[in-house]
């Protein structure tokens, strides 16, 4: 017992980082055999935050919804949270745009062939992803997580056909009935308020598994990933880890600056959740993380957490949905010799910022939305077929900025609504196991 409490007083991210490290080693020392050995640890992970993930988000939005102070609070906080979804997707595409002019990936480039598994992307129309918003089903949706495999094999989470917003729309519709019928359903509001509170202890347990489950997906992908793959494109990989690491240390830092806010307390707290989806390649799969990791590390308030960050998880993707399209456009306008007009940059930078609420829900959205961007800027959409094959290494780059930019706004907004418990953001606590809160008391998010 004294070497279990000794594991759980290490902090989270430590936890996380050694389970990285060692799985790193292990996929190198077994080789391809690493994921045949160790992935069903980070399919088991999978599965258990596949387990987690709809009920969590599901019973926290009905609550946080029957909770809030009635539809103009809710509503005058969601255009707050768009807007700096808005205003930052617009800074993450002038990053990617910048940095491609600035590295130039695609010059110089050897011929390069198209990834053998490469299967062109249908661009779902803006009237249908709308209409997916509504669930035909309820129970379908909260159903409707699924398990898929990358181009390399890996097994990586997904939401089906939207179902993450899906679920949202209809927990929004079930708490703004409960705050209309009032004191008639005192008794169901204190049921989904318990529910909540069930679920955010199976998810405590739940996350108590990563550092083996980030052991399992490390191993898998360092013993089957081969460097062969990497070694035409090192200058894209190199750019596009060089942007989103400028887009969350230099704009995001900038704008927690801007706020009065210090930095380094929020990536302290954030950690986790970037540790997360890092590993993970998956905004869905780290969501239990980062929800957690913006009310019991960063202080947000958990009933506008509990909307604002599943809300990201779908439609914030600064990474894959901005700085990756950005940096993909230029990167083939250079491989294939066109010279990109100002209109052409325009297109872009428009196309990423509205294509990304666009494809919001939809699996693999990194490509998507390159494919959407291509398409809007007359460039030859076959190209991205380049890329795929090493999608797995970009992806957790993309996906880390992703979550960073979830938990970056609900900050921000919590912030200039007063719904920022600055003790516990200054605080910077990093632990998400079952332990005491870092204030003194074990306080729930």
């Amino acid at each position: 017992m004294k070497s279990v409490a000794a594991w759980f007083r290490i902090p989270f991210w430590q936890r996380v980082l050694a389970g990285f490290v060692l799985g790193a080693l292990a996929g190198w020392a077994f080789g391809p055999s690493a994921e045949t050995w160790f992935g069903p640890l980070g399919d088991l992970y999978v599965t258990l935050i596949k387990m987690i993930a709809v009920p969590l988000v599901f019973f926290a939005v009905i609550n946080a919804v029957s909770s809030l102070h009635g539809q103009k609070s809710i509503a005058a906080l969601a255009g707050r949270t768009f807007v700096w979804f808005a205003v930052t997707a617009v800074l993450a595409v002038g990053v990617g745009l910048a940095f491609g002019w600035i590295i130039k990936p695609g010059a110089g480039v050897g011929v390069l062939q198209v990834a053998s598994d490469y299967k062109p992307k249908d661009v779902p129309g803006v009237l249908d992803m709308l209409l997916n918003l509504v669930p035909s089903n309820p129970f379908q949706a909260l159903s409707g997580a699924a398990s898929a495999k990358s181009s390399d094999g890996m097994t990586v989470l997904v939401p089906r056909n939207g179902t993450v917003l899906q679920v949202i729309f209809f927990a929004g519709l079930v708490g703004f009935a409960i705050v209309k019928l009032g004191d008639r359903v005192a008794a169901a509001r204190k049921l989904v308020g318990e529910a909540s509170e069930i679920m955010i202890q199976v998810t405590r347990f739940v996350l108590e598994f990563t550092p083996l489950g980030t052991f399992g997906l490390i191993a898998a992908l360092v013993g089957g990933y081969g460097f062969e793959q990497l070694r035409p494109l090192l200058a894209f990989v190199f750019a596009l880890y060089a942007a989103c690491a400028f887009h969350i240390v230099v704009v995001y830092g900038g704008l927690l600056l801007a706020h009065g806010l210090n930095p380094l307390k929020f990536f302290r707290g954030a950690a986790p959740g970037m540790q997360v989806a890092f590993v993970a390649s998956s905004s869905f799969a780290a969501l239990p993380v980062s929800l957690r990791s913006a009310t019991h590390n960063l202080g947000v308030d958990k009933d506008y957490a509990a909307f604002a960050v599943p809300l990201g998880a779908t439609i914030k993707m600064d990474g894959c949905g901005a700085i990756y399209p950005a940096l993909a456009a230029v990167f083939i306008s250079q491989y294939a010799g066109i010279e990109l007009s100002l209109a052409q940059y325009l297109i872009i930078a428009l196309a990423s910022v509205l294509g990304s609420f666009g494809t919001a829900g939809v699996p693999g959205t990194a490509v998507i939305m390159a494919t959407v961007v291509l398409s809007a800027a007359g460039l030859p959409l076959e190209t991205i077929g380049y890329l795929y094959a090493i999608d797995r290494v970009l992806d957790m780059m993309r996906t880390m900025t992703n979550v960073t930019g979830q938990m970056l706004v609900p900050v921000l907004v919590a912030k200039e609504t007063g719904l920022l418990d600055r003790k516990i953001y200054e605080a910077a606590p990093t632990n998400l196991g079952i332990e005491e809160d870092p204030l003194g008391a074990e306080k729930s998010p």
